[in-house]
This record gives structure tokens, C-alpha cells and sequence, in this order.
């Protein structure tokens, strides 16, 4: 089976669990023997050729005066090429970022429909025209390439599933990593949820990561629930590693926070457990790592509460860094809001780091040996924390069973869930 498959990023150059998801996916399918042309808006090269065909976007040429476009090009018309939009960030943050630049739609439209487009493959003001453009090539690139199904993910990408399902005739898989919804806490960009709604609407088959997250596709936005699959993420076992032991160079115990520091992510709430912590324990670390538009309001949350001697902001972490952070911590914390799954509790239990997450996650769904709270409730959160840093004993049983049932969880095997969803369609099983 060969995929034409979109996606926004690709490892090593990612931003959060979106990157990080697809390539276990891909990996996954591949260990299948299903051949993988993964586009992404720009290449840098050093992309993992071995799992997936990179295609580079930004490097595929399209004239619209071409004849062989001409009966597609439309197809993408209902696109607003003249927005922009940031996801991820606050309304606050939004507006700060398009007023330091506009332009009239002519101008976009003429840009996106030039023959030569570069895109930044980031999520920058510019974010509609990209993904605007993306749909023009993906219409082009089903015309020229080989393949059974399509396999979009995220809204980013589901204008250029539609496209190339509509100017290839085959059929079309969209996979929901998150909801505007999730993103918003319900203060939602109309936009965007058209776009996510009509793509799944066009779509054969929708793939969501978690029950919480098929709900939200069924209530909120209306989507037949015979075309909605859930196929929970995993962990690449191939990148797991020993727990390298207590690496600080500091005697208290370290409580970590990593994940983007957004609404999304509930990192008020981690702050506020935190300083609940320290009124029973001075002698406890807090660190909270990534980036976000509420990272300078977190940072003064944190001098408010006179706390920034045992409080650390470490930026954002990739690689090497976040198993580095893990080797130190003795608590990772996941008090997210909305999570439609959550990958970053995986990655600490494969460390051996017990998880406390919250119960609004997907991946509380699957997790047996992991704290659940609510993510609102401060003290429940701060009384896990005080317990997993206490008592050796449950953090020991954490450690141990946590570590366990993470090895457990392999993307060969939602693999195998994705490739059935395929052939349910290949062989018309899914109306």
C-alpha cells in the first residue's frame, strides 16, 4: 500500500507532539511495509528518509496557467487566502503579531499563486497564505504521484487532503491531534473550525487520538460517528532509553513541567500546586520548560508568589535536552486543560519518572499507573506532588509499572489500526 500523506513538520525540526506523533506513525506503518510520501511545507534534508519519501513543498513548482491545473485550482477557492492566523496563542498575542503586517488580499493571492512559493514551515502571520498555497501543491502532486490513499493531518493540511482527493479521486483519511476547542477552551477561531469541520466532513474516514477527542468531533462539529475511529498514540520504543540516574547537582527534589506554556496546557495550575508544595516543603524544585504566549505572565505569577529561588524557566526543550531534564526530575506534572491525548507523560515514564496528569487527557484513557486529577484542582495536584516526593515507596511503584506499561505501547500497533481503517476503505466498508 503506498500513502500520500500531509503533515506540517517532520522530526528533527518540530515544535511539539504534532512532529513527534507523525514520525511514530510513519515508522509504524512502514514496519508494515506501507510506503510513505510525507509532505511537509519545507525540507531541510536531514528528515529520516528510511520511513517516509520526503517531499519539500517549497521545492515543487506550480503555475496556475498550466492546463493540467486549470480544473483543480478551484477546488481550493473557498480558502480566505487573505487571513492570517496563529495557532496556539492567545487573542492578546494575535493581534500584536498581524498588525505588524498587513496586506491586501490581491497581493497574497498573487503571491500564492506565483510559480515559485518559499515557504517558513513555522506558524507564523502568514500562516493562511502558506496554507493556502500547500493545498495548490497537494492538488498538484496527486496528479503526478502514485498511491492509494491520502492521509492529512491536523487542519493545517486538511485543504490540501480535500484538494488532492478531489483532483485524484481516491480516498481521503483526516487525523485530529487537536481540536480548536482544545486549543481555545471554547473561545473558538471561526475560521479555523470551518476548516477543520469541512475537512472532515470531505473526508472518508476521520482518525482521532483519544475517545475524549472522537466526542468532540461528534458533538461538536456534527461528523457521522460511523466514519470516526480512535487510534491512541504511542511511544518509538526504538528511542527509549535507561533512566541514566540522579544527575543534579542539587540535593532537593525536581517537579517538571514540559509542554507549551499556553491556556491549553494549564500551566497557572502547575504554579499554583506548586506554591501550595512549598508551604509544606521549601526544599523542592520546580521547573517548567517550553514556550508560549503565557510564558512572561507565568514568570511573573512566579515573582508574585516569591518563589523564583526554587522556580526554573528553561526555554524550550528538544532531544537531548528533554532526556536530560527527565534524568533530573522526580515528578513530571501534565495539568493540561484540554489534552486530546499527551505524549510527554509517555516520554517521562520510558525515563522512569513518575506522572501525575490531569483526567481532562486522552491519554488518561490508556494509562493505569499514572496520578489523575482534575486540572483545576490545585490541592489534589500539590497533595500528589508532596506524595510522589515523600514516600519512596509510591514513587518506586510509579517508576517500576509506569516504565513497564509504557514499553508496551508501540506505534507498529496503532499502525496496524491505521492500515485497517485503510483497507475498510479501499474496500468501500466505510460510508
Amino acid at each position: 500500500m503506498r500513502v500520500l500523506m500531509f503533515g506540517w513538520e517532520f522530526p528533527p525540526h518540530i515544535t511539539g507532539g504534532l512532529g513527534t506523533a507523525c514520525y511514530g506513525l510513519t515508522k509504524g506503518l512502514s514496519k508494515h511495509g506501507t510506503d510513505i510520501i510525507f509532505v511537509v511545507p519545507k525540507a531541510y534534508g536531514d528528515e529520516d528518509q528510511q520511513v517516509a519519501s520526503i517531499r519539500n513543498a517549497s521545492g515543487i513548482p506550480f503555475d496556475i496557467n498550466d492546463e493540467e491545473y486549470k480544473a483543480y485550482w478551484e477546488h481550493i477557492q473557498y480558502i480566505e487566502i487573505g487571513s492570517n492566523i496563529i495557532p496556539y496563542v492567545s487573542p492578546e498575542y494575535f493581534s500584536k503579531v498581524t498588525q505588524k503586517k498587513q496586506k491586501t488580499g490581491e497581493e497574497l493571492i498573487s503571491h500564492v499563486f506565483s510559480r515559485h512559493f518559499e515557504f517558513s514551515g513555522t506558524y507564523g502571520g502568514n500562516l493562511m497564505e502558506e496554507v493556502a498555497r500547500y493545498a495548490l501543491i497537494a492538488s498538484a502532486l496527486a496528479l503526478k504521484e502514485n498511491f492509494d490513499v491520502i492521509h492529512a493531518h491536523d487542519w493545517l493540511t486538511y485543504p490540501a487532503g480535500i484538494a488532492a482527493k478531489k483532483s485524484s479521486g481516491k480516498k481521503l483519511v483526516v487525523h485530529m491531534h487537536a481540536t480548536e476547542f482544545d486549543r481555545t477552551g471554547g473561545n473558538v477561531n471561526q475560521q479555523v473550525y470551518d476548516i477543520e469541520r469541512q475537512g472532515m466532513e470531505e473526508a472518508d474516514a476521520v482518525i482521532t487520538v483519544s475517545n475524549l477527542t472522537r466526542n468532540i468531533v461528534i458533538e461538536k462539529y456534527g461528523i457521522s460517528p460511523e466514519k470516526v475511529f480512535t487510534v491512541h498514540n504511542a511511544v518509538d520504543q526504538n528511542t527509549m532509553k535507561q533512566h541514566r540516574g540522579n544527575t543534579k547537582h542539587f540535593n532537593e527534589k525536581l517537579v517538571t513541567f514540559l509542554g507549551r506554556i499556553t491556556f491549553q496546557k494549564g500551566p497557572d495550575y502547575f504554579i499554583e500546586a506548586a506554591y501550595k508544595v512549598l508551604q509544606k516543603d521549601p526544599n523542592i524544585r520546580f521547573a517548567m520548560a517550553g514556550s508560549g504566549d503565557m510564558l512572561f505572565r507565568m514568570i511573573r505569577r512566579v515573582a508574585q508568589l516569591r518563589m523564583a529561588d526554587k522556580f526554573h524557566f528553561t526555554g524550550f526543550l528538544q532531544g537531548n535536552d528533554v532526556d536530560h531534564i527527565f534524568s533530573m526530575s522526580d515528578v513530571f506534572v501534565m495539568p493540561s486543560v484540554s489534552e486530546p491525548f499527551g505524549i510527554v507523560p509517555l516520554e517521562a515514564m520510558r525515563s522512569s519518572v513518575p506522572v501525575i496528569i490531569s483526567k481532562q487527557s486522552g491519554v488518561a484513557e490508556i494509562l493505569h499507573h499514572a496520578l489523575k486529577v482534575d486540572f483545576w484542582d490545585i490541592d489534589a495536584m500539590a497533595d500528589a506532588i508532596y506524595g510522589l516526593c515523600h514516600y519512596d515507596g509510591l514513587s518506586k511503584m510509579f517508576k517500576k509499572y509506569g516504565r513497564q506499561e509504557v514499553e508496551n505501547l508501540k506505534w507498529e500497533d496503532a499502525a496496524l489500526k491505521v492500515i485497517d481503517i485503510y483497507n475498510k476503505l479501499l474496500n468501500n466498508n466505510i460510508r
